[in-house]
């Protein structure tokens, strides 16, 4: 095996089983943890994707102005952003099984806290569930590279798999929810029932595993920081891009529908549909490129998709709807090969940890600026074409930075 310096470009051979892959069975994992694995992946977007289409009543049942609204649209990714980068630090003193419990008990809590009052416990519960998504969007890939060294690309996928289609779930069905349960309040507070299904469903799941994790995430050296690492910042940057346009669209496309004509649950079923095209490349393209020594042509082939749609939006939103919801959705699937890249791009589950963390908290800390900016450049404006302009310009950047991410090098 041929190797250069850590952040630069290896062989084939780098492929083979990673570093310390001895240490953990090659297939450590198991039918509960798997389903844990989903039930969890199912519940760490609803909070987000739920709101958005009930911005409105929820606007004017609580008197807030538009600020307020891209307030709690930008509050997530700046949340991920803090809670991610404390994610490994925390999960090193209690343990990564304890640490993934403690976040879904803050998911649990926030859904359920942020609909009980007005709009200032609507941003803090929303602060308290955000924060125990963070913590399970770094820790995950760990979970999957500890307990599925032989099957990353599949897990990876699976898990995005469910990611993706609890956002749609989150945005087509709460919609629906709003008049047989009375409002939006209780239509936003039902989320917080699933989330408690999936913490009773982890709980029994890391107790089994946790020696597993225990001997997979041990230091194997001094620990090293990633800050000086080039290929970690440029993974950073694509995760952080990817993540800006994501918040945008689940923040901001279904107003931008319905400014255009279209009816709030037509929206709502076509920001679900963004979500929904996840699925199946996740499922399906994430684990085929994961097999591969690079990921660069895909990302390349997703993004140049998810601009045609959003030149689509800016140009003739309410035209081809259906289509452009379509293109956004593939183009928003780059998400899944941005957490296959972080597992690829580490040599065993120490690595990933420290990758994850810092692609995932200075990432969000990228996109928490998405709704806030596309927000204001639309109040200053008077109307969407600037926004969407800014939004093509990170796609660019996207692009690039995810085919220089996507070679095949090891951190």
């Amino acid at each position: 095996m041929r190797t250069e310096k850590r952040d630069e470009t290896v062989d084939l051979d780098a492929y083979a089983p990673e570093v310390g892959a001895d240490r953990v069975p090659a297939v450590a994992g198991g039918a509960l943890l798997a389903l844990a694995v989903v039930l969890t992946a199912l519940n760490l977007r609803p909070a987000v994707t739920s709101v958005a289409p009930l911005l409105g009543e929820m606007r004017s049942d609580l008197g807030v102005s538009a600020t307020w609204a891209g307030l709690l649209t930008t509050v997530p990714a700046l949340c991920f952003a803090a809670a991610g980068l404390a994610a490994p630090w925390l999960s090193s003193r209690i343990g990564l099984g304890r640490t993934i419990s403690a976040a879904l008990v803050a998911l649990t809590a926030g859904l359920a806290l942020r609909v009980v009052d007005g709009p200032h416990l609507v941003i803090g519960a929303t602060l308290i569930a955000c924060a125990g998504i963070a913590l399970v969007n770094v820790l995950i890939p760990v979970v999957i590279k500890g307990s599925f060294p032989a099957r990353v690309g599949l897990m990876t996928g699976i898990y995005t798999a469910a990611l993706q289609g609890g956002g749609a779930l989150g945005s087509a069905v709460t919609p629906g929810l709003e008049e047989p349960l009375g409002g939006w309040r209780i239509a936003l507070a039902a989320w917080a029932v699933v989330a408690f299904v999936a913490l009773l469903a982890w709980m029994p799941a890391s107790r089994r595993h946790g020696d597993t994790w225990a001997a997979s995430t041990a230091p194997t050296g001094p620990r090293r920081s990633l800050l000086r690492n080039k290929l970690a910042w440029t993974v950073t940057l694509f995760f952080g891009c990817q993540a800006f346009m994501a918040y945008i669209v689940m923040g901001w496309l279904p107003e931008i529908f319905i400014d255009n004509g279209i009816g709030k649950t037509d929206a709502g079923l076509l920001v679900g549909l963004t979500s929904l095209i996840g699925v199946p490349i996740a499922l399906v393209i994430s684990p085929l490129a994961a097999r591969k020594p690079s990921q660069s042509r895909w990302v390349v082939a997703l993004g140049l998709l998810g601009m045609t749609g959003a030149v689509g939006l800016m140009l003739a939103p309410a035209a081809a709807p259906i289509l452009w919801s379509v293109l956004i959705g593939l183009g928003m699937s780059a998400f899944s090969m941005a957490l296959a890249i972080i597992a690829l791009r580490a040599r065993n589950a120490e690595d990933t940890a420290q990758l994850s963390g810092m692609a995932q908290g200075l990432g969000y800390l990228i996109a928490g600026t998405g709704p806030f900016l596309f927000g204001l450049l639309h109040d200053v404006t008077h109307g969407w074409t600037v926004p969407w302009l800014m939004f093509l310009a990170v796609y660019v950047v996207q692009i690039v930075a995810g085919a220089f991410a996507g070679r095949a090098r090891y951190v």
